[in-house]
């Protein structure tokens, strides 16, 4: 015999001998609609690392660490921001660690060499940062070289262009360029607005724009993709520029907030501003196989990282560990990254 349906309370029809779904409030819709988003878990981890700490030592909430916070996250953020498109569109680059060294010592050439006005040595060098990344693209897009072993080369070529020209030897801050230093990293706060401005426009781009759209379908599906008329070559170039010029941009802004041009700013390798920048990439949500990642939950990774460096320091804890902690923490993340993929798109059927 079939069932019989009868009207609920709200109108709707439900089957008899059933009860009626629970209607949800908006606190409970909240919560689900937060915890579902990539950003959610990074977020929690964040805001429990400052909990930790600051609870441990009451300085670590001092408007000086503050200071010093924004300050370890902001230039990682910044390059993770290209990082994180270059990475959703299947692709990887080694070399922004060079060219974050190289792009200050441009600038100072410009300037001190040349009269260049700072603010068009700024422009040229981050524009010659861009440069890099279109031969990046080239040699990887147009030659089919994978960008693993593409960007190895062209870091070991920049970090060599750097060396060479600068003989190692750190530089001075150009003093043509001291009335811009406020507005390129020397304030307080000016690299954490920048941070916040870039982060904020490369999430538009990836979630709200057609190059993010077409982002994501390059990483997830190549094949489909170009078949559908994407021009994939086009997306994989721009988002090389794009990761190379943010690395000069962060370079500049590191070299004005310590007010000195050093050559081992990019670490022994020339590959320090690199890890960082795509370890918080990972740990905030981006998938390194492509298709998937978040602009936001980068930079909460890039939170993470300074606070555990920074916290560490606070508590006393030996500094020694913390490779073994981000060892730990990007395995964790590449596993509840794929764990979470699944629950996603089984949410979705």
């Amino acid at each position: 015999m079939s069932e019989r349906t009868v009207q609920n309370a709200t109108g709707g029809k439900t089957t008899a001998g059933t009860p009626p779904a629970r209607r949800r409030g908006p606190l409970r819709l909240a919560f689900e609609a937060f915890v579902i988003r990539r950003e959610a878990t990074i977020f929690i981890i964040a805001v429990g690392l400052l909990l930790y700490f600051w609870a441990n030592n009451s300085d670590f909430l001092a408007r000086s660490n503050l200071v010093n916070l924004s300050q370890q996250t902001a230039p990682y953020a910044i390059i993770a921001a290209g990082m994180v498109l270059l990475l959703v569109s299947g692709e990887i680059d080694l070399s922004v660690g060079a060219v974050f060294a190289l792009s200050p010592f441009l600038m100072h050439y410009m300037i001190d060499y040349y009269g260049t006005y700072p603010i068009v040595a700024v422009i040229g060098s981050i524009l010659a940062g861009a440069v890099i990344g279109l031969a990046n693209g080239f040699v990887v897009v147009v030659l089919k070289v994978p960008s693993f072993v593409a960007t190895l080369g062209m870091l070991f070529l920049v970090l060599g262009i750097m060396l060479t020209t600068s003989h190692a030897y750190p530089a001075q801050i150009p003093e043509a360029a001291h009335g811009v230093r406020g507005w390129f990293g020397q304030s307080d706060w000016s690299e954490l607005i920048w941070c916040l401005i870039i982060v904020a426009c490369f999430h538009v781009v990836l979630t709200r724009s057609r190059w993010g759209l077409y982002t994501i379908a390059t990483g997830g599906n190549p094949l489909g993709a170009s078949e559908a008329g994407i021009r994939t070559g086009r997306i994989k170039f721009g988002n090389f520029m794009a990761t190379s010029a943010l690395g000069a941009f962060a370079g500049i802004l590191e070299a004005f907030r310590v007010d000195s041009i050093d050559p081992t700013s990019a670490g022994a390798d020339g590959a320090s501003p690199m890890f960082t920048a795509v370890s918080a990439s990972v740990i905030g949500g981006t998938a390194l196989a492509g298709g998937s990642g978040t602009v936001v939950g980068a930079l909460l990774g890039a939170l993470v990282l300074a606070e555990l460096r920074n916290g560490f320091n606070f508590i006393g804890i030996n500094a020694n560990p913390f490779n073994i902690i981000l060892g730990a923490a990007i395995i964790l993340s590449m596993v509840l990254n794929v764990h979470l993929a699944g629950l996603r798109r089984a949410g979705r059927r």
